[in-house]
């Protein structure tokens, strides 16, 4: 079973992905997830072919949206974002405790370089939709925040 921080660090792979897509570092990321996830030739060919698959989506979305992100595009980059974070997750899932510790660590180096790749490009990173729902009943409370929070109760 993948671990919460496992976890956030398949969901970081799949935004570095999709934020790669249309990019300058999308080879270099392209060839990366293909070397991490096909650990045989056959494999990494078929890692290829869906990474392929993901930017064409995010190029036909770009096509149908003017403007800013949104509509097509944007259900385009959630939809692939989870796709990326599931494979990760499940091919984390599916090694040994060795293994995941290795695929993890290459993982976290892929993100570093996608990161460091962005920052010489000068594009920042973008963020996606939210969505929040709370059901509160009683005297419950709900707190939600799209970013930092700190809630100091007495």
């Amino acid at each position: 079973m993948v671990t919460e921080a496992l976890a956030a660090l398949a969901a970081a792979g799949g935004g570095a992905i999709v934020q790669a897509a249309g990019s300058d570092a999308w080879e270099g990321i392209r060839t990366r997830v293909a070397q991490l996830l096909g650990r045989e030739p056959q494999s990494e060919q078929a890692v290829l072919e869906r990474l392929d698959h993901t930017r064409t989506a995010l190029e036909q979305a770009a096509e149908n949206t003017t403007g800013t992100r949104t509509g097509a595009l944007e259900q385009a980059v959630v939809r692939q974002e989870t796709v990326w974070q599931t494979r990760l997750e499940d091919f984390l899932d599916s090694l040994d405790d060795t293994e995941r510790q290795e695929a993890a660590a290459q993982l976290q180096t892929l993100l570093d370089w996608a990161a460091e790749q962005r920052a010489q490009n000068g594009t920042a990173p973008t963020a996606g939709t939210v969505i929040m729902n709370a059901t509160v009943s009683g005297h419950g409370r709900a707190y939600q925040a799209a970013r930092d929070m700190t809630v100091h109760e007495k």
